[in-house]
């Protein structure tokens, strides 16, 4: 056999294990009669151009394919999916400069005025003091005036406006599958009066189920003392911070001061960690009720849809890739399928 044929062979036999390997490949199912759809966008990190991580000798305009591509999917697929909200889980942006939030707006752009969803604020986008001026430029409270289901936002200080206010906490409120629902939107290490407001909100709207997504959630318990530690180190609700000093309060703390006082509270949503990447618990909250804490930051392109079916009580959370509707069987940090693909029943109750 000659040489041109041996690579012959050997191209067709690539090919044809790279097509069946596709062929093979689960995709994103139907939605079932009566369903519909909640979408949370992971950090959306991954910056191209000038002046971003990695990219310093870069002349190239920014962009950001993989929040361009989620945010086109979810507009593409509101019916198809009867997508009823979004919520975006923060690092918005992975430096806190006027390039990459101009980016980050035009890609949410791309959903506004045609679905609610809301933002929490991450890490990335704002100082450690926590002024997030930036955000607030570009996701203002008047961004969404006119929006119905647009609840309002903490208001902020006045003496220093620039520090949690103008949408950098805010909630959102829709109907949907025969329920009513409050979504509420922290900040990173949302402070206490930030914490007093979100329980003011859930006791206020106690006849609606409520969501939460805070940026930090899950992921190593302590403050990693080395790369490594992020990766390896006991992973829970996570005792440390990076916002606010010691007015921020922990994910264990928000647990303790707000999360688990709810009965109406189904799930809190996170971020900030790519390298736990995904992470679930249910844990009970103090009247009885089941609260599931949901980590989800991939960084690589999956999107995480949480699929309701209120004739069984139960939500299904399918993580794919919006470019090929491909499920996400396992990645390397987290080979397991059933941390990306599983579901869960609600239990809670509202006081009607």
């Amino acid at each position: 056999m000659t040489l041109r044929n041996v690579m012959n062979v050997f191209l067709t036999v690539t090919l044809s294990f790279a097509a069946a390997s596709s062929a093979c490949a689960e995709t994103l199912s139907p939605l079932p009669a009566g369903a519909f759809s909640i979408v949370l966008i992971p950090d959306t990190q991954a910056y191209k151009g000038e002046g971003v991580k990695g990219g310093k000798d870069s002349t190239d305009p920014v962009t950001n394919p993989i929040f361009a591509a989620h945010t086109k999917w979810i507009s593409e697929n509101i019916g198809k999916q009867n997508i009823v909200f979004v919520s975006h889980v923060g690092d918005i942006v992975d430096i806190n400069e006027p390039r990459q939030w101009k980016v980050a707006q035009a890609c949410m752009d791309v959903i506004h005025g045609k679905i609610p969803y809301g933002i929490s604020v991450g890490n990335h986008d704002m100082t450690t003091k926590g002024d997030s001026s930036l955000f607030q430029e570009h996701f203002p409270k008047s961004r969404f005036d006119g929006c119905g289901w647009y609840g309002g936002c903490f208001p902020g200080y006045d003496t220093r406006p620039q520090i949690s206010g103008n949408n950098a906490n805010s909630y959102q409120l829709f109907s949907a599958g025969g329920q009513d629902y409050i979504f509420l939107h922290m900040e990173c290490n949302a402070p206490d009066d930030v914490v007093e407001w979100a329980n003011k909100l859930l006791n206020q709207h106690a006849d609606r189920r409520a969501f939460i997504t805070c940026h930090m959630g899950w992921g190593p318990l302590q403050h990693p003392k080395d790369n490594d530690g992020y990766v390896t180190d006991p992973k829970g609700r996570m005792q440390w911070g990076k916002i606010h000093g010691e007015r921020g309060n922990t994910p264990q703390q928000l647990w303790d001061k707000c999360y688990r006082k709810h009965a109406n509270l189904i799930a809190v949503f996170s971020g900030d960690q790519s390298r736990t990447q995904a992470y679930k618990a249910a844990t009970p909250g103090d009247e009885g009720n089941i609260v599931h804490e949901l980590l989800q930051d991939y960084g690589s392109g999956w999107l995480r849809m949480y699929r309701f079916l209120p004739a069984d009580n139960r939500v299904e959370a399918i993580t794919f890739d919006p470019r090929t509707e491909e499920l996400c069987e396992g990645t390397k940090l987290v080979p397991n399928r059933e941390e990306h693909q599983f579901q869960f029943t609600i239990q809670n109750s509202v006081n009607k």
